[in-house]
């Protein structure tokens, strides 16, 4: 079985539906969604955003449990403008599962491989975001796989750190990062989230045009996985 995470239901959407056979799981009180993509068995994990609920979730994920295969998936915000939005990231210092297949697999696609940061909050200046690509040496930046990576060593099990762009320097977020996401809540305060937007209507077009672009990264993350687990 190969076993697929990503930090929200909205990350996972997609890939979610090119799962056949899909049914509700539940492993030591964690909710997962398992499904086949053609005879592959998959089983799908929400992390949760962040250090603290994601080693909680997937620690409880992975007890007693072997995987073939974990792939880590989601959603980065890329360093510098180098990659653009909807480009592939496969993080090459996470990954410890055999990358030649999988190379093989998204030879099609636009895919980048290098280095990815986990870092404790979103990131809101692009000169922060390159100063991290300074000091770091990583293309782009996530806030679980550190953790993920560190999980699957200690269990023994391959990984492999699948990323899609979902912002850039030049294209950020569309608001700050505390009013996007509440990380202790786990969600966004849509209250928040209006008020935000009253005070600053102008910003509502970014939101609008964020969330399409988010749809066509979701996309192309979806399509990358679907290949990538029939090679696996």
């Amino acid at each position: 079985m190969i076993a697929v995470t990503f930090a929200l239901p909205a990350e996972s959407a997609e890939f979610v539906h090119s799962l056949s056979n899909k049914s509700r799981a539940d492993r030591n009180g964690v909710r997962t969604i398992r499904g086949k993509i053609e005879d592959r068995a998959i089983e799908v994990l929400h992390t949760g955003v962040g250090e603290k609920v994601c080693r909680q979730r997937l620690g409880k994920f992975l007890q007693d449990q072997q995987f073939d295969c974990l792939i880590s998936a989601g959603f980065a915000g890329a360093l510098d403008n180098d990659l653009k939005i909807g480009d592939l990231l496969l993080a090459e210092n996470f990954s410890t599962a055999h990358l030649r297949e999988t190379r093989a697999s998204l030879s099609g696609l636009h895919i980048h491989i290098a280095n990815l940061l986990t870092v404790p909050a979103l990131i809101d200046s692009p000169e922060e975001r390159n100063k991290l690509a300074l000091t770091s040496g990583a293309v782009a930046a996530d806030m679980e796989t550190e953790f993920i990576a560190r999980a699957c060593a200690a269990c023994g099990i391959p990984l492999l750190s699948l990323r899609v762009i979902s912002d850039t320097p030049h294209n950020r977020l569309p608001a700050p990062s505390n009013i996007l996401f509440d990380i202790e809540r786990q969600q966004t305060r849509m209250l928040k989230l209006a008020a935000h937007l009253l005070a600053h209507p102008s910003r509502v077009p970014r939101l609008v045009h964020f969330a399409s672009r988010i749809a066509h990264a979701r996309k192309i993350l979806a399509d990358a996985l679907v290949a990538v687990a029939m090679a696996l």
